[in-house]
């Protein structure tokens, strides 16, 4: 690391006294303490690019376990200090801000004189003088290492759960392993954490599970899959693997039995061939059940799966109750007749009977069979669903319940013509098989899905509904990231003021979890409440902020943009609005003009996130724009994607705004300027091509409509 970020930037050696003359010490000092808060445990560190001199605050010495004496106060010294799988990215992440003249940002761990292993996080920026080139490396650091360690809630369920677990960060080194992972994979959490998956497990190279974790990652979309591990596992595995913001998390169970057993069964059918369409029919829905996270495309499937194999034709149902039943699929072995069984399908549900064939077998979960189906059943049917069935003329039919955990979440309807003789007891026992595999897959999927949806039904509940009034249209829009069923930190607000005048708020507490949605309602209320009780700008609001939440202990930290809209009798005449704002960290707001011009609002110099520093200094910006302007606030799962540059997600949403721009407009009608709600949807689908984002998006846009002229 010495020989790359030791020496100046590459270019013409800069004179010292040119490039050092713009960074008065006073400047530099104050730039350096401001982002260090000892409080909080964080530290700071000044790097001199021109005289080498790395110098470290009390604080960092202490999290870094060296005196001043022995710190040599160069970057050789924290080199040494560094666990040697780090340095490299550590190296290179430092190289790249000096070239840049941009943000320092890393994550890395530090062998003590001791020989403790800590985890440091540490961020900064390089300074550049007057002739372009970094003189200067600013930033601070603290210890993660409890961070690292689990949340212990967390760890609780993970370690009592059945289902083995581990999860893996960006570089494939196991950062947590349950129990129940120790077990299945015959090794120590100890020898696991911080090993490479690829150096750990060899034969994983190459392999299924390499091919889909690394899809998983480059994608972003969850795989599920089942695998054969060799020696000295010797095991198949059915697996489940999501990626997010910390990695890749991985669920997985031991089906070497239910592999063997299926073997077993593909033995016996070669043994007997008149068994063979029917373990087809086991192996086809175990490949669909297993290839795919949409279970119920898997399980609707059936229905061909199972026709002509089993029967003539079928229906497959779908039920959250017993008093809410749909067919997700149906299907004939004679194509000309497959229109009229999904017509009958769509015609049975509201024509059947409470007493019919189909809710005995979800009430009861037992298999109802039905002899002379044409009849028995037309007699429990209403209306046009009659004549339907009799032109289909089924001789039996049998009714299967899909069932999981105790609980019948749907039913197979297998129809046999004349031509067809009844199931044997094999075929039976085997068409329950596939009943009960199909529900336990759908029940997984709902419990998944309900998780889920009870995540972001909670996030939402922490977000009120947005000020409104006849010249101000405002748009919300909050979508929840894919990977995990957890509550975030994002959140905005919009309200007036006493004087009224309109605030508008966009922001993101740092974490994505049960707390950080705790933080963020605590931030969020306190932020409402300073600026309707001070009336203050959003500067005033912040610093506000930033005093209550430190003296009530908030433990949070934040990025937040405030917009205040002002608004003198002189503008209102000639049309216009001030927009007064300030940016804690945070993206820049878009700005869309009537002309269909965009334009970030970077404002002045860059001012810290909440919650570092409640002495940090706040500034207004202004900025004067015409009625029939756009204001656009986001948070960075909008615009912000792994192995991605910044500038590039910024760029992609100016060009989503001038894409959604005229569909927008038509769709006002001239009723306004632009239909701000068609705006902001087509800007999120745009953004969100790739499908759900990996991380929370939320969206507030206000519409500052022209009045109607007298």
């Amino acid at each position: 690391m010495a020989e790359q970020v030791g020496r100046a930037p590459r270019g013409a050696d800069p004179d010292p006294a040119d490039v050092a003359a713009p960074l008065a010490r006073d400047e530099a000092e104050r730039l350096r303490w401001q982002l260090a808060v000892t409080a909080g445990g964080v530290g700071s560190f000044d790097w001199d690019l021109l005289t080498g001199r790395l110098e470290w605050d009390d604080q960092l010495l202490t999290i870094f376990g060296v005196t001043r004496d022995e710190f040599g106060a160069t970057i050789e010294a924290f080199n040494a200090l560094l666990h040697p799988d780090d340095l490299p990215r550590v190296t290179e992440a430092v190289a790249e801000a000096i070239e840049r003249c941009d943000r320092y940002v890393a994550e890395y761990r530090v062998v003590r004189p001791d020989g403790t292993v800590r985890w440091v996080k540490a961020q900064g920026l390089a300074l550049a003088g007057e002739c372009g080139v970094a003189v200067r490396l600013l930033g601070a650091a603290y210890d993660t290492t409890a961070e690292r360690d689990s949340d212990t809630r967390i760890a609780r369920v993970l370690e009592t759960m059945p289902g083995a677990f581990f999860l893996l960060d960006h570089e494939w080194r196991f950062r947590y392993v349950n129990s129940a992972a120790e077990r299945m994979l015959t090794s120590s959490r100890e020898d696991m954490l911080g090993a490479v998956i690829w150096d750990r497990y060899p034969a994983a190279a190459g392999s299924s599970f390499e091919e889909h974790y690394r899809g998983a990652v480059a994608d972003g979309r969850p795989r599920a899959f089942e695998a054969y591990y060799p020696e000295p596992l010797n095991r198949w595995y059915e697996v489940r693997a999501w990626p997010g913001p910390d990695g890749l998390s991985v669920y997985f169970a031991d089906v070497s039995e239910r592999r063997l057993a299926q073997e077993e069964v593909r033995v016996a059918w070669r043994a007997a061939q008149d068994s063979s369409r029917r373990l087809a029919l086991l192996a086809d829905l175990s490949d669909d059940l297993t290839s795919t996270l949409e279970t119920e495309e898997a399980v609707g499937r059936l229905a061909r799966h199972l026709v002509p194999t089993l029967g003539t034709w079928c229906l497959i149902t779908m039920s959250e109750d017993l008093h809410h039943l749909r067919d997700i699929a149906s299907w004939h072995e004679d194509a000309t007749l497959r229109d009229t069984v999904a017509t009958y399908a769509e015609l049975r549900m509201d024509a059947l009977k409470p007493t019919s064939y189909l809710f005995r077998a979800m009430r009861t979960g037992e298999v109802v069979v039905v002899e002379d189906a044409t009849r028995a059943i037309a007699d429990v049917l209403t209306g046009r669903a009659q004549d339907v069935l009799r032109e289909l003329a089924p001789r039996t039919a049998y009714a299967v319940p899909m069932r999981a955990r105790g609980r019948t979440v749907g039913a197979i309807t297998l129809f046999l013509d004349d031509a067809r003789p009844d199931l044997p007891p094999d075929d039976l026992t085997l068409l329950v098989q596939v009943a009960d595999r199909a529900g336990m897959a759908l029940e997984n999927a709902r419990l998944y899905e309900r998780q889920r949806d009870i995540a972001v039904a909670l996030q939402t509940s922490l977000l009120s509904a947005p000020a409104h009034s006849d010249d101000l249209e405002v748009v919300v829009r909050y979508v929840a990231a894919a990977e995990a069923a957890q509550v975030g930190g994002d959140w905005y607000d919009a309200f007036v003021q006493p004087a009224g005048e309109t605030v508008l708020v966009i922001g993101d507490v740092m974490g994505h979890d049960t707390p950080a949605a705790a933080a963020m309602s605590q931030v969020r209320t306190l932020l409402r409440g300073i600026a309707h009780t001070s009336g203050g700008t959003p500067a005033q609001v912040l610093r506000g902020l930033e005093s209550a939440t430190a003296a009530l202990h908030v433990d949070a930290m934040a990025t937040a943009v405030v917009v205040r809209l002002e608004e003198t009798d002189e503008q209102r005449a000639a049309g216009e609005v001030t927009l007064r704002w300030t940016n804690a960290g945070h993206l820049p707001p878009l700005l869309v003009l009537p002309d269909g011009t965009t334009e970030l609002l970077m404002g002045g110099h860059p001012e810290l996130v909440l919650g570092l520093d409640p002495q940090a200094p706040r500034t207004d910006t202004e900025r004067v724009v015409p009625r029939g302007a756009t204001l656009l606030l986001y948070t960075d799962g909008l615009v912000e994607r792994r192995g991605e540059h910044l500038h590039h997600g910024l760029e992609r949403l100016r060009a989503g705004v001038a894409a959604a721009l005229p569909a927008a407009r038509a769709a006002a009608q001239g009723v306004s300027e632009i239909d701000a709600q068609r705006l902001v949807d087509d800007v999120l689908t745009w953004c969100v091509a790739t499908g759900r984002p990996a991380d929370d998006v939320a969206v507030l846009a206000v519409h500052l409509a022209r009045r109607p002229t007298a």
